[in-house]
């Protein structure tokens, strides 16, 4: 085979903030290749989240390089408020309230307003409160109307606005927020394709984030973020995962709400069930946290991100690196370096996914069909003729290492499809209903964008409606260079 570029497969979200939001770093950090980037409605007003979405739809198609955007929804502020001074320092075994009743800016030593009223119905003597992902640990000891009476079990440095967990979960506040549905409803203005929920419970939370989103006339994917206890017990973890285009293993509260010691595990199941369920699935959180400052990563942070890629994530994520770091470019390609060397690994191209079950749909089989024969054939790369996106999808839920370009004329479905590992959108403009022609033209395209030479091998897979979502129903294993000379009739 010749020596053609091999792209990454898996992708890179980035999440935009004051470092990277200018029109020349978002194009530097385009061309270095992120894949998705996250407007964080934690931060920011609706009209800052409108220019940034314009500028990436912008710079990135006026490269012909497809990023999606993932609008990610604040969910509830379980916080406590601020302190007079701005921070105070807790000692071991001293005691320190949280007082729903306390002015929100009048917090000490001994005490601190929260913005979470609910707070002291939520809990109950013995229960450890977990501050400031985890620094500070509270056990309660009293609940006096308004007011949780704790003692400092591990105390520190505490400043203003610091998040509050209950370890083993229970905090009953709803996934979705008043503000939450007001960002629907900007996330469905900016078109974005995938939309991100904070804190589901349960399923429910899901489809009532659906049924809002619906309403409003939008249609992305909906991510879930994995972050409280409840949402990884037994039979809860596969409920969320199945009501979820994309879960989002969120590292930060999850690992404070289970424990650090069960993290990897819960994030290896995750990742494990997700892809067993035909799911999308993100890594997040922290994964190259010291290149906030620095501009290279930790080996730590390097050993994280190829894990997440040999268990099988479609995405890894930074957040504060590239939102509000002194080195976004360089945490990008340093992740980048990563996954692909990663990729390298003959784990990351072996699979045994759904060998033993049956597909219901026609168009999923015959996803996993042009797996299994791309993974036993010398075949350069997968042609996926492709409405929704729903046949790449299937695809790129087998270990592979070839690409697989997703050849549709839906921009929709051209951004939507930069989450999948190992797919590439490749807008494809058709005028054709006749298969031979239509063959043609996208080995055509291929060859175009140097992803296939003539010499290589491709299946290529369509439906016989063309243009018909979910009709895919041919696969087709075709020689570049002879399908080329192919007649009409032939």
């Amino acid at each position: 085979m010749g020596d053609i570029f091999v792209p990454r497969r898996t992708k890179i979200v980035a999440t935009l903030g004051p470092a990277s939001e200018s029109p020349e770093m978002l194009e530097k950090l385009i061309d270095v290749g992120v894949d998705v980037v996250r407007l964080n409605f934690s931060h920011g007003k609706a009209e800052d989240h409108r220019n940034r979405a314009q500028l990436v739809r912008e710079i990135s198609e006026g490269r012909g390089h497809y990023v999606g955007i993932l609008a990610d929804l604040q969910g509830p502020k379980i916080r406590i408020a601020s302190f007079k001074e701005g921070q105070v320092e807790l000692q071991e075994g001293a005691s320190f309230s949280l007082d729903a009743d306390l002015p929100l800016e009048e917090g000490d030593e001994t005490q601190v307003g929260i913005v979470y009223p609910d707070l002291p119905r939520d809990v109950q003597p013995r229960d450890k409160l977990l501050l400031d992902d985890g620094r500070i640990v509270l056990t309660v000891e009293k609940i006096t109307g308004n007011r949780v009476e704790c003692r400092v079990d591990v105390g520190g440095i505490l400043s203003n606005n610091k998040g509050i967990n209950k370890q083993g979960g229970g905090l009953s506040a709803e996934a979705l927020t008043d503000k939450d549905k007001r960002d629907i409803k900007t996330a469905v203005e900016i078109e974005a394709d995938y939309l991100a929920v904070s804190f589901p419970r349960s399923a429910a939370d899901i489809h009532l984030a659906r049924q809002l989103l619906r309403e409003a006339g939008g249609d992305a994917g909906i991510v879930a973020k994995i972050e409280r206890a409840e949402a990884v017990q037994p039979g809860v973890m596969e409920e969320v995962i199945e009501a979820s285009d994309v879960i989002m293993v969120a590292r930060g509260d999850l690992g404070v709400e289970i424990g650090d010691a069960r993290l990897p595990q819960v994030q290896k199941d995750l990742i494990s069930k997700a892809r067993d369920l035909d799911r999308v699935v993100i890594t997040a959180t922290q994964m190259m946290e010291s290149m906030i400052d620095s501009p290279l990563p930790t080996r730590a942070e390097v050993l994280d991100v190829a894990n997440a890629v040999f268990d099988g994530t479609d995405a890894v994520m930074l957040s504060a690196e590239t939102a509000a770091g002194n080195f976004p470019v360089e945490a990008v390609q340093a992740m980048d370096r990563v996954c692909l060397e990663a990729e390298k690994h003959p784990q990351v191209r072996r699979s045994s996914h759904r060998m033993d079950r049956q597909f219901e749909r026609v168009d999923e089989a015959i996803a996993m069909a042009t797996m299994y024969v791309a993974n036993h054939l010398p075949v350069r790369a997968i042609a996926a003729m492709t409405e929704s996106g729903s046949t790449p999808q299937w695809m790129s839920r087998i270990r592979s290492g070839i690409p697989i370009y997703a050849l549709t004329r839906q921009l929709k479905t051209c951004r939507k499809v930069t989450l999948y590992r190992g797919v590439y959108p490749i807008y494809f403009e058709f005028n054709t209903t006749e298969h031979v022609e239509l063959n043609k033209a996208g080995l055509r395209k291929l060859l175009d964008c140097r992803a296939v030479t003539e010499e290589d091998q491709v299946v290529i897979t369509k439906g016989d409606l063309t243009g018909v979502s979910g009709g895919t129903n041919a696969l087709k294993i075709v020689k570049v260079k002879d399908a080329l000379t192919l007649e009409v009739g032939s």
